[in-house]
């Protein structure tokens, strides 16, 4: 008998659209350049507050937003490449669709990183750029403009594929649940807390890594 799961909380929902719009302003505001760079630096500044979050959530956020709810053994994720996934791969992220978390987050993290100490020596230049060496400031330049956006670009391509492709290969539907937070399934698995303690927690927690970010940038200055 189908019934609901609450898959992803509020904060988890919350933190993957306002990651969405956050990398649109990115990439939109590196093409304009000029005065949208003010932007530009103002929407990595949420990406790092976001990410932080996220690291922070990952570990004390609702079951299926935990990191430990899909953390795949290698044989684990090679069990499920040949059609043998236990039944809850198919509640929160199943062993590919882990990988591709991991990676998204690592990626972001390394592009905000040397967004920090980039500096185009024209007119834009990170906050922290001045606390690190020339040669620094070149490589993660040039990492930043090129490798470092294509991938990050790449990434979110391949993770649009992969919703395109389970909902007209496999009928299932991911967004939804990333809308809504509920998901139906035939499987009896715990569902993630979501109450006004937790979501309160995790306003507490963003707004924290929000002002930690801010400083950061305010003492650079």
């Amino acid at each position: 008998m189908s019934h609901k799961v609450r898959v992803w909380d509020l904060p988890t929902r919350c933190f993957h659209w306002a990651l969405v719009l956050c990398l649109v302003a990115l990439v939109t505001t590196a093409q304009i350049g000029g005065d949208a760079m003010a932007w530009h630096f103002r929407a990595g500044y949420a990406v790092l507050s976001l990410l932080l979050f996220r690291l922070i959530w990952g570990v004390v956020g609702g079951k299926w937003s935990r990191f430990a709810s899909f953390i795949y053994a290698p044989a684990t994720v090679l069990a499920y490449i040949q059609g043998r996934g236990r039944p809850e791969h198919s509640i929160g992220h199943n062993p590919l669709g882990a990988g591709s978390v991991f990676a998204m987050l690592g990626f972001l993290l390394l592009q905000v990183a040397t967004g920090l100490v980039s500096d185009d020596e024209i007119a834009t230049a990170g906050p922290l750029s001045r606390l690190v060496s020339s040669a620094v400031t070149s490589t993660a330049t040039t990492y930043h403009t090129t490798a470092g956006k294509l991938m990050v670009i790449a990434l979110v391509l391949l993770h649009i594929g992969a919703i395109a492709f389970y909902y007209f290969k496999k009928r299932e539907n991911l967004v939804r649940p990333m809308l809504v937070g509920d998901k139906d399934t035939d499987n009896t698995v715990a569902s993630s807390r979501d109450d006004v303690g937790s979501r309160t927690l995790a306003l507490l927690f963003f707004l924290g890594c929000a002002a930690l970010v801010a400083a950061m940038v305010r003492l650079a200055g």
